[in-house]
């Protein structure tokens, strides 16, 4: 079977972890080539060096999402590289860490800096990749597909105040930018994972930790695990693809039934 993705272009924000590094060796195993964006380039290249890439397959950059002028670069080295966009992957996010030993920070104890910080990165780094790339799509003279990274968060009560309030500017983006451009036979979909073990959330994934943490995340969806990012990587993979191309202004949940309901019991 032919790659999901052969022959696409693709710039990836948030590649240093997580999701992030999930969909930079899926979507190479899928045929693209990829640019492996992240504001920490090291762990942008250990995202390619981990999946085995070569220089004309992948390539690390530095990429700041809260800043247009650093978006623009990425996608100018896609183009460099590779010689045009198809797909742009707005998946960098962050959130307010939680309080050690209570849990979710309270949004009346969140100070200004720290809402500042995850509002720039959420929602700015967002619509900051999507006009770097809708701008070279009409360069192009072609359509293209962008998909974000928002959450289930953002579209219910779920993961703390101030993160969902984000995701949900995530998600009417996405539905609102989708009309906007369908003109242009651009498709803009996100991806809303639910309890998921990453990094950015202030939990290591490699710690011994591990394994109960997401045991604990895992009973509250009802298919009884926690979210893997690649299974996010896989979701926002299908939106990126021709399989999707008539498909625009979705938020596809991934997220073992949560939004569903509870389970009958639970």
């Amino acid at each position: 079977m032919q790659g999901l993705l052969e022959g696409k272009v693709v710039v990836v924000t948030g590649a240093g972890s997580g999701v992030g590094r999930a969909a930079v060796r899926l979507f190479t195993d899928h045929g693209a080539k990829v640019i492996a964006a992240d504001i920490n380039k090291a762990t942008a290249e250990e995202s390619v060096r981990l999946a085995g890439l070569q220089s004309d397959q992948a390539k690390a950059v530095e990429c700041n999402v809260a800043d247009p002028a650093s978006v623009n670069a990425a996608v100018a080295a896609a183009v460099e590289s590779f010689g045009r966009l198809d797909v742009m992957y707005n998946n960098a996010g962050i959130t307010v860490m939680p309080v050690p030993g209570i849990g979710l920070r309270k949004l009346i104890d969140t100070p200004h800096d720290d809402m500042r910080k995850v509002e720039e990165v959420n929602i700015n780094g967002v619509i900051f990749g999507c006009q770097a790339a809708i701008r070279q799509f009409d360069a192009q003279d072609s359509g293209g597909a962008i998909v974000n990274t928002a959450s289930v968060a953002g579209m219910m009560g779920y993961g703390g105040v101030l993160y969902g309030t984000t995701k949900g500017a995530v998600v009417q983006l996405t539905r609102a930018l989708a009309i906007e451009v369908a003109e242009k036979d651009i498709r803009v979909n996100s991806v809303c994972p639910a309890g998921m073990l990453t990094h950015y959330s202030g939990m290591d994934p490699d710690s011994p930790h591990a394994g109960q943490i997401k045991e604990s995340m895992g009973k509250a969806h009802p298919l009884g695990r926690s979210i893997d990012p690649a299974d996010t990587a896989a979701a926002a993979m299908f939106l990126a693809s021709d399989l999707a191309g008539n498909i625009t202004g979705v938020n596809l949940p991934v997220d073992g039934g949560l939004l569903a309901g509870r389970k009958v019991g639970g």
